[in-house]
């Protein structure tokens, strides 16, 4: 647990980052937070104390760190680089950490603008979900440089069981397009698996016990194998969300050369999932689009 009291200003207390910063005060550090919907913010500091702020800029103003963790690309420049932004508030040799998902090209130009600042600068997309934030067991990919993600990772530690340092600046968000692109393959894999099983009249039960111990075994297999049989995906990580990712990768990828033609197939079968209505379900619910 993390001994020293920071002053800490976490911006955008939504599904991820609400409990992330829930964390950061139970190890006992000052926060003040700020979310676009003062209402959340608001409750969040009934639950935890704190404070909440009218702005990022206030939010951050003599904050020893600022963690951002937002919607996409627009939303994190509006709330660092806006006209009430985080990074005209924040003070020299002060921590940058930034907890969205969001393209690498936007993560190395706010390294650029924070060191003409004297802002130390992290981009940590996290993998685990909503329950890997409430659990404090979030997984983070960390681009920028040793300094910085040494100053982050006691921090970090609150809400993280595993942390890496990747490389520079962007390098963490690339990282989380590795992450996203892998996870397309594998659910649509195994949505086409249970399918399959079911097609054959098999036991979904106990195909499960036969092959979840072998090579065919995986994260999602063994957290949602159950629940697509049973046609439950009213939880976890959403459809809108993960085609927002596989968007940033694509465009990733037209950009170094690398050829992903399964996460881009998986990307548009995702949209058939959005277009029948379903974009707020778990990824798992990938599965719907093959007739049982």
């Amino acid at each position: 647990m993390i001994q020293e009291k920071l002053r800490i200003s976490f911006i955008g207390t939504g599904v991820m980052g609400g409990p992330m910063a829930g964390h950061l005060a139970k190890a006992g550090h000052n926060l003040t937070v700020y979310n676009r919907t003062r209402a959340k913010a608001d409750t969040w500091v009934a639950a935890h104390g704190g404070k909440a702020a009218a702005t990022p800029a206030e939010a951050a103003h003599d904050a020893d760190i600022v963690l951002t963790c937002v919607g996409n690309d627009d939303d994190l420049a509006q709330v660092t680089l806006g006209r009430d932004g985080a990074f005209r508030a924040m003070r020299k040799g002060a921590l940058f950490i930034d907890h969205t998902t969001v393209s690498a090209r936007i993560a190395r130009q706010l390294s650029v603008e924070a060191e003409g600042l004297g802002v130390h600068c992290l981009d940590a997309p996290v993998s685990g979900g909503e329950a890997g934030a409430q659990n404090g067991t979030l997984s983070i990919m960390c681009g920028g440089t040793k300094a910085a993600f040494a100053a982050a990772e006691p921090v970090m530690q609150a809400y993280a069981a595993r942390m890496v340092h990747i490389g520079g600046p962007g390098a963490g968000q690339t990282t989380k397009m590795v992450n996203q692109i892998a996870i397309a393959g594998v659910l649509q894999g195994l949505s086409e698996a249970l399918r399959f099983a079911q097609a054959s009249k098999l036991d979904a039960d106990k195909v499960f016990e036969a092959v979840s111990g072998g090579a065919a075994a995986s994260w999602q297999m063994l957290n949602r194998w159950n629940t697509m049989a049973k046609d439950e995906f009213d939880f976890g990580f959403a459809v809108d969300w993960m085609r927002k990712d596989l968007g940033l990768a694509l465009d990733e990828a037209r950009s170094n050369g690398a050829t992903i033609p399964v996460a881009a197939i998986v990307d548009q079968f995702y949209a058939d999932v959005q277009k029948a209505g379903h974009g707020r379900r778990d990824t798992s619910s990938l599965i719907t689009r093959l007739p049982k």
